[in-house]
């Protein structure tokens, strides 16, 4: 109804448009006969009911519209809040048990993981005590097989002392008394030696002196025949010159006075 509302309207407004137009023609006419001014009057006035009728019904149709936007918006608003009103009543419902579900989940998660903290401590509280006692245990057997090891060891260490010690002192002894024996055969053998020596040398000595002796009583008798011989030719020798001194003085008497006997 609306839509041929606004169609009559329109066909109505192109009519008034053309009639305007059409207003020089007829303002130019106006001496024509009157059942034109009649008909323009008639137009003008159907025009203007029809106006009238255009706007009323535009008017009215414009209150519906309105009227029924109203209505259509409480009506949504309307809708739209109950929506909401549902929606945030779902969602406060749906957190309430979204909410709840997670205490109760929670609740539970904390009473499980308090318990299973309870067991794992406890577990390892019972590991720990085994653990402790079997290595106060272990320990113990440990310390004690240290303790036999170490008598062990310590019992082979005083035997094994004693036999090296034991057998050092026969060693020694034996070294001792085979150093003894070496010395006294070095020392018996030095003596024997030295004895030699001595007598070697004791006999070297005489025969040394005994020659030397003999040497310088040879040039001590050497000497004295050499001393007595040179006193001997020194006469000798005195004679002789003393002779020729007295031949030569007597040549040279001859010579310087001419007497030549003899």
């Amino acid at each position: 109804m609306a839509f041929m509302t606004i169609r009559t309207f329109a066909t109505t407004l192109l009519g008034a448009t053309a009639f305007a137009l059409s207003l020089p023609a007829a303002h130019a006419q106006e001496q024509q006969p009157s059942a034109l001014g009649r008909a323009w009057n008639d137009t003008r006035s159907a025009t203007t009911n029809a106006w009238d009728k255009t706007k009323d019904g535009t008017v009215k149709a414009w209150d519906k519209t309105k009227s029924g936007t109203e209505k259509a918006w409480d009506k949504t608003k309307s809708g739209t809040e109950k929506t909401w009103d549902k929606t945030r009543d779902g969602a406060d419902n749906a957190w309430d048990k979204t909410k709840a579900g997670s205490e109760k989940a929670w609740d539970k998660t904390k009473s499980g993981t308090e318990k299973t903290w309870d067991k794992t401590r406890d577990g390892a509280d019972n590991a720990w005590d085994k653990t402790k006692a079997g290595s106060e245990k272990a320990w113990d057997k440990t310390k004690s097989g240290t303790e036999k090891t170490w008598d062990k060891t310590r019992d082979g260490a005083d035997n094994a002392w004693d036999k090296t010690k034991a057998g050092s002192e026969k060693a020694w002894d034996k070294t001792k008394s085979g150093t003894e024996k070496t010395w006294d055969k070095t020392r018996d053998g030095a003596d024997n030696a030295w004895d030699k020596t001595k007598a070697g040398s004791e006999k070297a000595w005489d025969k040394t002196k005994s020659g030397t002796e003999k040497a310088w009583d040879k040039t001590k008798s050497g000497t004295r025949d050499a001393v007595d011989s040179t006193k001997n030719w020194t006469k000798r020798a005195g004679q002789k010159v003393g002779k020729w001194g007295q031949d030569a003085g007597k040549d040279i008497h001859d010579t310087f006075t001419g007497d030549s006997s003899k």
